[in-house]
């Protein structure tokens, strides 16, 4: 888990800078959504800032649902699970709450809140709900929008802080609803659902109906076995499944309030701040409020007075003459240095000239992990400076 110190470094300053701060304490943002490519610091970013608005007053919990463990770590945690844990050495007014998402727990409490007991346990037993509930396609996207609208519901907390899965997935979670929906209304579900709801005898004669050859060859292959648990599973989704939706929906229409803020986190490369343009625009789109972009792991030199051509010339010089190896030496560090720092400046400043309007704060790199509240704390401050 790379980090984040230092001074902002020397840059053509296009874009607003970003008030951490000021979305922090205003006691209207209940939710900031932390999205970004993968390893670009995100769950660092997001305890880093819960940790701050805790220690600023107010009483936060941190939702992650990257299955790392650097988290909990991080907290002085021993695990994180699906219910929200106290973190203890909060320096302030304000608690601090974490937790990781547990899609599968995540979709059993679902079941076991909206079907009557025999029911949920013949649904949590079916072979084929443990298959879904564990690996299909956009499940733990759908479990991040539940679990955050449980957890606005509850109103037990003033501010939650979302960590999203890495790379473009990290938006997917906004196309829950709509992936669910097309799941729920489509052809598959519609020929399950005639058998469940006919009932009798019939039911494999309309599966194989709907299916021809290939209801055959699942028979043959799978066994009717299996094609009964899904009849079992579908027979339940209208009674069970059918609120799913609508909270979906409800979680979309928050994540698009005023009481929303999105931070887009990148890396100063080239694809982490393309990655970075494509979460911008693609929150403007769906019309969600986006608080600003931050840059980790930003490097600068403690000498930007010397650039690197006169650095490199210097050390040649020295190499030249056979003189002062040392020194040549960290010559050409610093050279490197500065070639590194104005690569990413010029990512940066590619990215603000595109988003003109978009706040940015910038962290530069640490020499080493976080991996304690300190170091988190000393994110948070460098967030703000």
């Amino acid at each position: 888990m790379k980090a984040h110190a230092g001074d902002v470094p020397h840059v053509t300053r296009i874009s607003p800078v970003l008030d951490i701060d000021a979305v922090l304490d205003d006691p209207g943002t209940r939710i900031v959504v932390c999205c970004g490519s993968g390893g670009v610091g995100k769950t660092t970013t997001a305890a880093a800032l819960g940790l701050r608005a805790a220690e600023r007053g107010r009483r936060v919990v941190v939702l992650t649902v990257d299955p790392a463990r650097r988290l909990a770590q991080s907290m002085g945690l021993t695990e994180l699970d699906n219910t929200p844990r106290p973190v203890a050495g909060v320096q302030g007014p304000g608690e601090l709450h974490a937790m990781m998402l547990d899609m599968k727990r995540t979709f059993d409490e679902i079941i076991e809140a909206h079907a009557d007991p025999e029911r949920a346990r013949t649904i949590l037993s079916n072979p084929f709900y443990q298959s879904l509930s564990s690996s299909f396609s956009g499940t733990q996207e759908y479990m991040a929008m539940e679990k955050l609208g449980q957890l606005r519901r509850q109103d037990e907390w003033d501010l939650i802080i979302v960590d999203t899965p890495p790379s473009r997935s990290a938006l997917d979670f906004l196309d829950a609803p709509e992936r669910l929906g097309r799941f729920l209304d489509g052809r598959l579900i519609r020929i399950l659902m005639a058998p469940a709801k006919a009932g009798g005898r019939s039911a494999f004669k309309l599966l194989n109906a709907g299916f021809g050859l290939v209801a055959g060859a699942m028979t043959k292959i799978l066994g009717a076995q299996f094609l009964k648990d899904i009849q079992t599973f579908v027979a339940a989704l209208d009674a069970v499944f059918g609120g799913f939706r609508q909270r979906a929906e409800q979680t979309y229409r928050l994540l698009q309030a005023p009481g929303t803020a999105f931070l887009v986190v990148a890396a100063p490369e080239r694809d982490a701040m393309r990655e970075a343009s494509y979460f911008v625009e693609r929150l403007a789109e769906e019309r969600m409020p986006l608080a600003g972009l931050v840059v980790n792991r930003v490097h600068r030199s403690p000498a930007p007075a010397l650039s690197a051509a006169r650095s490199t010339a210097a050390a040649e010089d020295l190499e030249t003459r056979g003189e002062h190896e040392l020194t040549a030496a960290v010559l050409r560090l610093h050279a490197g240095r500065m070639q590194l720092a104005a690569r990413e400046n010029r990512e940066q400043e590619h990215f603000a000239t595109a988003h003109p309007t978009v706040p940015i704060s910038q962290v530069l790199a640490m020499p080493e992990d976080v991996h304690d509240l300190a170091g988190l704390r000393r994110i948070g401050e460098l967030l703000v400076s």
